[in-house]
């Protein structure tokens, strides 16, 4: 993994010595894999990985031909099911054809918005009907598991002309709705081959005893199709999973199959599917902990229980910016602040018609846009803001005979001036945010970590990040965005305060310490409920139950001062494996 996951999973790994990890990563494209590996401390046992970017090599036969007629029938079987549950539902909810949001019609429409509570009427995936349709998804996708494991691997029938064949039944079958019937045959091969990609994981060699079903506990980085190898180890072996989101990976791919991206009839098919995929994911772990309650309200949408729901913040590392959090006189107090990647999601466009109503009010204001493009969309986008900038805000001189300079800068960490991302944020008073999507905004949090008051849009979780310690105005709306940062532009006092009270709630709740204390705790919460994984025999080979407690890895001398905890390689000690990503697997306390 690479970027706030991996920076993550690899702190969390860390901070945890009282747990041994086996990691099992799931690979995203050859830039990851070309990046190489970053040293593992000693508590990680092992690292086994999967290119999904590239079929395995023993899925030579495309077409099925080398499983037995059998097999073949099992198959067909089984992807027939899981693609009628995808053409199917019933009308128990506005505007889906399912009653969860997943099915067609307006599903992807449903999925777009910024929050899952936009529109009317109750959305959630209750109802008999939407439970007869999750179970037959379950159904389809473990019988095809099954099958993989049996066969010793899928991908070559999930690439064959079967498996476009019985998706094409099931879009023309009676009862499915219309966006299916209109189907072409490139649009199932475009599906066909998606369905064969995120499903890559059914064919791995991870669920034998000696590998996933030998953890206590799975602990996979994301729902969808990375949470898959923890949610075949639940079902081969027992193995409790446990799943983080920090961001939503069924609104990522919503947001990827936009209305541009693909027919109607595709969009549809993936969503019903990665919809029903969250679903299952979601029944089935032990505990979910979503990074901020706006990812938690998308899986309760999604059918989550909301007492297996523990939300866990992120965690930042605050030394970082302790130097600027302890200094908030350094800022320059005519300076707004921008930090980010740029991508049209941002919405800079806006930020910049603020900031030329905010130069009608503060005319020695000034604008510091930092950060690196995404791509070549980032890249575009970057260039039509750097146009806009110089028409709305013309070169500026003092006289006749001085050069002009623009109040507006876009610069990059590592420039002259930014050297460091603790630096960018003590170029000014005010740091801003103008995105119209966000998850949870890590920028604003480090800026908070800084000291900093904040005006920000009212996206995503914005208001829970920040509490009551910054302004919000609403998204595309440049007006009020210019208001509230002319207020505390022209109050210093205030701005004071409120960064005095960011830091303060920054250093509460969103540290590494926090972060890793609360999975500390959930660890143990989840083993405590589970049975036995390793057995303990005694002299003549009887087991002995409650040998290897759950409570044998506390790092505390319980039974007097000269007492120690049990060294790495004695039974007490606790192990952990991963699901997609860093796993961790504390001892279980026996259940008898």
């Amino acid at each position: 993994m690479n970027g706030d996951a991996g920076l993550w999973c690899d702190r969390l790994v860390r901070g945890l010595p009282q747990h041994e990890f086996d990691l099992y990563a799931l690979g995203g494209g050859r830039p990851q894999e070309d990046a190489g590996r970053v040293p593992l401390p000693e508590q990680v046992g092992r690292v086994r990985t999967a290119p999904l970017w590239t079929a395995p090599r023993r899925a030579a036969a495309d077409d099925g031909a080398a499983h037995g007629r059998r097999a073949r029938r099992r198959f067909a079987e089984h992807y027939g099911e899981l693609a009628g549950a995808l053409c199917a539902g019933t009308a128990t909810g506005p505007g889906t054809a399912d009653g969860t949001g997943h099915g067609f019609g307006n599903s992807l429409g449903n999925g777009l918005g910024d929050d899952p509570r936009d529109g009317s009427g109750d959305r959630s995936a209750a109802g008999p009907g939407a439970d007869a349709l999750a179970d037959r998804f379950a159904s389809a996708l473990y019988g095809l598991a099954e099958l993989a494991r049996d066969e010793g691997g899928l991908t070559g029938a999930l690439r064959s002309e079967a498996a476009v064949r019985l998706l094409e039944r099931a879009c023309r079958a009676p009862g499915a709705p219309s966006t299916a019937h209109e189907a072409r045959v490139p649009d199932l091969l475009t599906v066909a081959a998606h369905l064969e990609r995120a499903l890559r994981p059914l064919s791995l060699d991870w669920y034998g005893d000696d590998d996933l079903g030998a953890a206590d506990l799975c602990h996979a980085t994301a729902g969808g199709p990375t949470a898959l190898p923890g949610l075949l180890a639940r079902h081969f072996c027992d193995v409790p999973l446990l799943v983080t989101e920090y961001g939503v990976q069924l609104r990522a791919h919503y947001l990827a199959l936009g209305p541009d991206a693909a027919a109607p009839a595709v969009r549809a098919l993936l969503a019903a599917f990665h919809g029903r995929l969250a679903t299952e994911v979601y029944r089935r772990a032990a505990l979910l902990t979503p990074g901020n309650a706006h990812t938690r309200r998308w899986q309760e949408r999604c059918g989550a229980d909301r007492d297996r729901i523990r939300t866990v913040h992120p965690g930042l590392e605050a030394a970082r910016f302790a130097e600027v959090g302890e200094a908030p006189d350094r800022a320059d107090p005519h300076t707004l602040v921008w930090v980010g990647c740029v991508e049209p999601a941002k919405d800079l466009v806006s930020l910049l018609h603020a900031f030329a109503e905010v130069r009608k009010d503060v005319p020695t204001a000034r604008l510091r846009i930092v950060g690196a493009p995404t791509g070549p969309e980032g890249d575009a986008y970057l260039g039509h803001c750097r146009v806009l900038a110089a028409q709305l805000f013309p070169d500026e001189a003092e006289g006749v005979h001085a050069v002009g300079e623009n109040p507006v800068s876009f610069e990059v960490i590592g420039d002259p001036e930014v050297p460091t991302l603790p630096e960018a944020y003590a170029a000014g008073a005010v740091v801003v945010l103008s995105s119209v999507v966000e998850g949870f905004p890590l920028t604003l949090v480090e800026a908070m970590l800084c000291g900093r008051a904040t005006v920000s849009t009212d996206v995503g979780a914005v208001v829970e990040a920040i509490g009551g310690t910054g302004l919000v105005v609403p998204p595309r709306n440049p007006r009020a965005l210019a208001e509230a940062c002319v207020a505390l532009l022209r109050d210093p006092e205030r701005r004071e305060r409120l960064g005095a009270a960011a830091r303060a709630r920054a250093l509460e709740l969103f540290t590494v310490e926090q972060n890793i204390a609360a999975f500390h705790g959930i660890y143990l919460e989840i083993v405590s409920h589970c049975p036995v994984r390793r057995f303990v025999l005694d002299e003549a080979g009887a087991p002995l139950p409650f040998a290897a407690p759950a409570e044998s890895h506390v790092p505390l001398h319980w039974t007097g001062p000269g007492s120690r905890v049990p060294p790495r390689n004695l039974p007490g000690r606790p192990t952990a494996h991963a699901a997609a990503h860093p796993a961790p697997r504390p001892a279980s306390e026996g259940a008898r």
